[in-house]
């Protein structure tokens, strides 16, 4: 642990700092349009932009971009960026959020429009109600939304796709996927996901207005703003290879997933499904295959990214710690079966990624993963900084720091956890 350091001075470490994480007033433009509840929060990418002194000739890459926070935070300083997200859903929405180009009043307008159209619909009473086939429903948490509020979206996402050729439709669809999750469905996060208790009906058409009105609003400013060049790849953020150029990159800030048994397609399940990036079981699967192996429902019998790990003496260590108390405990599911070996595929993905990595950085590029702690494996705790700092040591990279964003609280066992920034530099050797 000696590289551990503390964050920039501003950011004070408080035993209850959950705030921390959470998206504040001044930062919500283009961030508030769809976000992940589990996202990092801008004003860390804006602390880093700054530690690192970066510039508009510079190029910043999120390789595990989510929804976009580090590309959207750049975009709006003029910084040029790139993000990879294997993720369709969380893809399509870091896409929209970079795209400022709409009219802000015609989208209003157009929007109206369909407002319009479908509740003209949704006045005949007579009409059946509307549902998903079998194979998509069955895909869905169980009672995530009921019978009238899914019936009443989907007549809207319907009347929206009459009109799939406007500069309007993806934007449209995004403020139909933060509804869906916000206010249409019976969903809550407390930061796990879950099902509360069913609403009877919804107000599915103002709760996609009010989204709408967001972005409207927050395109005013963001139209201001002098333009930079971003995107969003949608791929495996461990073949960088296959979608990065060869020394493009001069600055990483990220978030990749932790080591915790949260399966990540589940946060995104109800509006991937919906909106058809998700229609049966074969595409769960492989989307599953293309993400990084951070718990053991998406744990596969040909995958084999632990072998990148394999002679490293402390994952190895845990991940026996692990099976050891697996058998213990007498835990005998076919999930918690497979804790050891999703263990070593996280690390061993993240070993494979930074391998990979290298090869798109430019000479003296600056790195910052925010990663914390895990003790979800049987509470068996993980040093997931530490342990992702001594991979990237070992395949060639300098470990500058680990800094510490905050702490927090472990839902079984009220340990503090350390929420890190490992931050590395890579020399080009």
């Amino acid at each position: 642990m000696q590289y551990i350091q503390p964050l920039i001075p501003h950011l004070k470490l408080e035993s209850n700092n959950s705030e921390l994480n959470h998206l504040r007033v001044e930062d919500q433009t283009a961030h508030s349009w769809y976000r992940f509840i589990l996202s990092f929060p801008p004003h860390l990418v804006q602390d880093y932009l700054e530690k690192f002194g970066v510039d508009e000739s510079q190029q910043v890459l999120d390789p595990f971009c989510g929804t976009g926070t580090t590309v959207v935070e750049c975009k709006k300083r003029g910084v040029p960026s790139m993000g990879v997200e294997a993720n369709p859903m969380a893809w399509f929405a870091g896409t929209v959020k970079l795209d400022w180009s709409v009219d802000p009043d015609e989208l209003l307008r157009h929007a109206h429009q369909i407002a319009e159209a479908t509740e003209t619909i949704l006045d005949r009473a007579d009409d059946p109600l509307q549902t998903l086939s079998d194979d998509r429903f069955k895909l869905l948490l169980k009672n995530s939304i009921s019978p009238l509020p899914l019936h009443k979206s989907l007549v809207l996402l319907e009347q929206i796709k009459q009109h799939s050729e406007s500069p309007y439709y993806h934007h449209e669809r995004l403020a139909l996927a933060k509804a869906l999750v916000f206010s249409i469905s019976n969903l809550h996060f407390g930061p796990e996901v879950g099902v509360s208790k069913a609403k009877t009906d919804a107000q599915v058409v103002d709760s996609w207005l009010e989204g709408i009105e967001t972005i409207a609003h927050d395109l005013r400013h963001l139209k201001t703003l002098p333009d930079a060049p971003a995107i969003v790849h949608h791929a495996d953020s461990r073949q960088l290879v296959h979608v990065l150029k060869p020394n493009s990159i001069d600055i990483v800030i990220t978030s990749p997933p932790y080591p915790n048994e949260k399966d990540y397609t589940r946060t995104t399940r109800l509006e991937s499904v919906i909106l058809g990036f998700i229609n049966d079981k074969a595409e769960l699967r492989t989307l599953k295959k293309g993400l990084m192996r951070s718990n053991s429902r998406s744990v596969y019998a040909a995958d084999d990214d632990d072998r990148w790990v394999a002679d490293h003496v402390e994952i190895q260590r845990i991940a026996n710690e692990i099976e050891a108390k697996r058998i213990e405990l007498g835990k005998t599911s076919g999930f918690e079966r497979m804790y050891a070996r999703a263990t070593r595929l996280y690390f061993g993905g993240m070993a494979r990624h930074l391998a990979d990595l290298r090869h798109i950085l430019r000479p003296g590029a600056q790195l910052a993963y925010v990663v914390g702690d895990q003790a979800s494996y049987l509470r068996v705790m993980i040093r997931t900084g530490a342990l992702l700092a001594d991979i990237a040591k070992s395949l060639g990279y300098e470990v500058v720091s680990i800094d510490l964003f905050r702490t927090r609280s472990a839902t079984a066992t009220k340990e503090q956890l350390r929420e890190e920034v490992v931050v590395l530099r890579w020399s080009g050797h």
